[in-house]
Protein backbone atom coordinates (compact mmCIF):
# COMPACT_ATOMS: atom_id res chain seq x y z
CA UNK A 1 0.00 0.00 0.00
CA UNK A 2 1.37 3.40 -0.95
CA UNK A 3 1.56 6.17 1.62
CA UNK A 4 0.06 8.66 -0.80
CA UNK A 5 -3.53 8.26 -1.95
CA UNK A 6 -4.08 11.52 -3.83
CA UNK A 7 -7.59 11.66 -2.34
CA UNK A 8 -6.73 14.76 -0.35
CA UNK A 9 -5.29 16.75 -3.22
CA UNK A 10 -8.47 18.83 -3.50
CA UNK A 11 -8.38 19.99 0.12
CA UNK A 12 -10.62 17.33 1.66
CA UNK A 13 -9.87 14.39 3.92
CA UNK A 14 -11.69 11.25 4.97
CA UNK A 15 -13.00 10.84 8.49
CA UNK A 16 -12.58 7.64 10.47
CA UNK A 17 -15.83 5.72 10.00
CA UNK A 18 -16.78 7.46 6.76
CA UNK A 19 -17.48 10.82 5.26
CA UNK A 20 -15.25 13.55 3.90
CA UNK A 21 -14.66 17.06 5.17
CA UNK A 22 -12.53 20.06 4.28
CA UNK A 23 -9.05 19.98 5.72
CA UNK A 24 -9.87 23.25 7.49
CA UNK A 25 -12.83 21.65 9.31
CA UNK A 26 -12.80 22.21 13.07
CA UNK A 27 -12.71 18.43 13.63
CA UNK A 28 -9.61 18.05 11.46
CA UNK A 29 -7.98 20.97 13.29
CA UNK A 30 -8.72 19.30 16.64
CA UNK A 31 -7.26 15.90 15.82
CA UNK A 32 -4.43 17.54 13.88
CA UNK A 33 -3.43 19.58 16.91
CA UNK A 34 -3.56 16.46 19.08
CA UNK A 35 -1.32 14.72 16.52
CA UNK A 36 1.12 17.64 16.65
CA UNK A 37 1.11 17.44 20.45
CA UNK A 38 1.98 13.75 20.22
CA UNK A 39 4.95 14.56 17.98
CA UNK A 40 6.18 17.36 20.24
CA UNK A 41 6.01 15.05 23.25
CA UNK A 42 8.02 12.51 21.25
CA UNK A 43 10.61 15.19 20.56
CA UNK A 44 10.73 16.13 24.27
CA UNK A 45 11.24 12.47 25.14
CA UNK A 46 14.23 12.32 22.78
CA UNK A 47 16.04 15.16 24.59
CA UNK A 48 18.52 13.99 27.23
CA UNK A 49 18.01 12.65 29.76
CA UNK A 50 15.73 10.35 27.77
CA UNK A 51 14.78 8.19 30.74
CA UNK A 52 12.76 11.02 32.35
CA UNK A 53 9.32 9.42 32.83
CA UNK A 54 9.81 7.68 29.48
CA UNK A 55 7.30 4.86 30.02
CA UNK A 56 4.68 7.22 31.40
CA UNK A 57 5.10 9.60 28.46
CA UNK A 58 4.94 6.73 25.99
CA UNK A 59 1.56 5.77 27.46
CA UNK A 60 0.47 9.38 27.02
CA UNK A 61 1.48 9.16 23.37
CA UNK A 62 -0.70 6.05 23.01
CA UNK A 63 -3.55 7.90 24.73
CA UNK A 64 -3.17 10.82 22.33
CA UNK A 65 -3.41 8.43 19.39
CA UNK A 66 -6.62 7.10 20.94
CA UNK A 67 -7.96 10.62 21.46
CA UNK A 68 -7.15 11.46 17.84
CA UNK A 69 -9.10 8.42 16.72
CA UNK A 70 -12.08 9.46 18.79
CA UNK A 71 -11.95 13.00 17.43
CA UNK A 72 -11.59 11.79 13.83
CA UNK A 73 -15.05 10.23 13.71
CA UNK A 74 -18.49 11.79 13.63
CA UNK A 75 -20.15 8.43 14.13
CA UNK A 76 -18.42 6.45 16.90
CA UNK A 77 -21.06 3.71 16.70
CA UNK A 78 -19.83 2.84 13.19
CA UNK A 79 -16.30 2.22 14.44
CA UNK A 80 -17.10 1.09 17.99
CA UNK A 81 -14.97 -2.06 17.74
CA UNK A 82 -11.95 -0.14 16.49
CA UNK A 83 -12.43 2.56 19.14
CA UNK A 84 -12.65 0.00 21.97
CA UNK A 85 -8.84 0.06 21.97
CA UNK A 86 -9.01 3.86 22.23
CA UNK A 87 -10.85 4.06 25.55
CA UNK A 88 -9.49 6.67 27.96
CA UNK A 89 -10.76 6.67 31.54
CA UNK A 90 -10.32 8.50 34.82
CA UNK A 91 -7.42 6.25 35.84
CA UNK A 92 -5.23 7.96 33.25
CA UNK A 93 -6.03 11.35 34.73
CA UNK A 94 -5.43 10.05 38.26
CA UNK A 95 -2.04 8.76 37.07
CA UNK A 96 -1.08 12.21 35.82
CA UNK A 97 -2.22 13.77 39.08
CA UNK A 98 -0.21 11.24 41.11
CA UNK A 99 2.92 11.95 39.08
CA UNK A 100 2.45 15.71 39.52
CA UNK A 101 1.91 15.32 43.27
CA UNK A 102 5.11 13.26 43.61
CA UNK A 103 7.12 15.68 41.47
CA UNK A 104 5.89 18.74 43.30
CA UNK A 105 7.17 17.41 46.63
CA UNK A 106 10.67 17.79 45.18
CA UNK A 107 10.06 21.24 43.70
CA UNK A 108 10.15 24.61 45.44
CA UNK A 109 6.68 26.16 45.76
CA UNK A 110 5.57 28.42 42.93
CA UNK A 111 5.86 32.05 43.94
CA UNK A 112 5.89 33.68 40.47
CA UNK A 113 5.25 32.94 36.82
CA UNK A 114 7.95 30.78 35.27
CA UNK A 115 9.59 31.78 32.00
CA UNK A 116 9.83 28.83 29.59
CA UNK A 117 13.37 27.55 29.17
CA UNK A 118 16.27 26.38 31.23
CA UNK A 119 17.62 23.05 30.09
CA UNK A 120 16.89 21.69 26.64
CA UNK A 121 14.64 19.05 28.25
CA UNK A 122 12.68 21.68 30.20
CA UNK A 123 12.33 23.88 27.13
CA UNK A 124 10.99 20.89 25.17
CA UNK A 125 8.42 20.20 27.89
CA UNK A 126 7.40 23.88 27.93
CA UNK A 127 6.92 23.76 24.15
CA UNK A 128 4.83 20.58 24.52
CA UNK A 129 2.75 22.36 27.17
CA UNK A 130 1.92 25.25 24.84
CA UNK A 131 1.07 22.88 21.99
CA UNK A 132 -1.13 20.98 24.44
CA UNK A 133 -2.99 24.18 25.31
CA UNK A 134 -3.58 24.84 21.61
CA UNK A 135 -4.86 21.30 21.11
CA UNK A 136 -7.15 21.80 24.07
CA UNK A 137 -8.52 25.03 22.54
CA UNK A 138 -9.15 23.23 19.25
CA UNK A 139 -10.99 20.41 20.98
CA UNK A 140 -13.08 22.93 22.94
CA UNK A 141 -13.95 24.65 19.63
CA UNK A 142 -15.07 21.29 18.23
CA UNK A 143 -17.03 20.61 21.42
CA UNK A 144 -18.89 23.91 20.90
CA UNK A 145 -20.17 22.52 17.58
CA UNK A 146 -20.46 18.80 18.31
CA UNK A 147 -20.23 16.96 21.64
CA UNK A 148 -16.79 15.66 22.59
CA UNK A 149 -16.32 13.19 25.43
CA UNK A 150 -15.70 15.21 28.62
CA UNK A 151 -12.82 12.88 29.53
CA UNK A 152 -10.89 14.21 26.50
CA UNK A 153 -11.27 17.80 27.68
CA UNK A 154 -10.16 16.87 31.19
CA UNK A 155 -7.27 14.77 29.87
CA UNK A 156 -5.81 17.59 27.78
CA UNK A 157 -6.22 20.13 30.58
CA UNK A 158 -4.44 17.88 33.06
CA UNK A 159 -1.74 16.97 30.54
CA UNK A 160 -0.72 20.59 30.08
CA UNK A 161 -0.33 20.87 33.86
CA UNK A 162 1.80 17.72 33.88
CA UNK A 163 4.04 19.02 31.10
CA UNK A 164 4.60 22.23 33.10
CA UNK A 165 5.58 20.23 36.19
CA UNK A 166 7.90 18.01 34.12
CA UNK A 167 9.60 21.12 32.72
CA UNK A 168 10.21 22.42 36.23
CA UNK A 169 11.41 18.98 37.35
CA UNK A 170 13.83 18.73 34.42
CA UNK A 171 15.40 22.03 35.42
CA UNK A 172 15.57 21.07 39.07
CA UNK A 173 17.17 17.69 38.33
CA UNK A 174 19.85 19.48 36.30
CA UNK A 175 20.37 22.08 39.05
CA UNK A 176 19.19 24.84 36.72
CA UNK A 177 16.88 27.26 38.54
CA UNK A 178 13.59 28.26 36.93
CA UNK A 179 13.65 31.83 35.70
CA UNK A 180 10.74 33.88 36.99
CA UNK A 181 8.87 36.75 35.43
Amino acid sequence: MKIYTKTGDGGETALFGGGRVSKHDVRVAAYGDVDELNSVIGAAMAVAPVETEHEFLEQIQRDLFAIGGQLATREPAKVKRALAKADIDERRIAGMEDLMDRAETALPPLAAFILPGGTAKAAAFHLARTVCRRAERSVVALHAQEPVSPIILIYLNRLSDLLFVLARLANQQAAVPDRTW
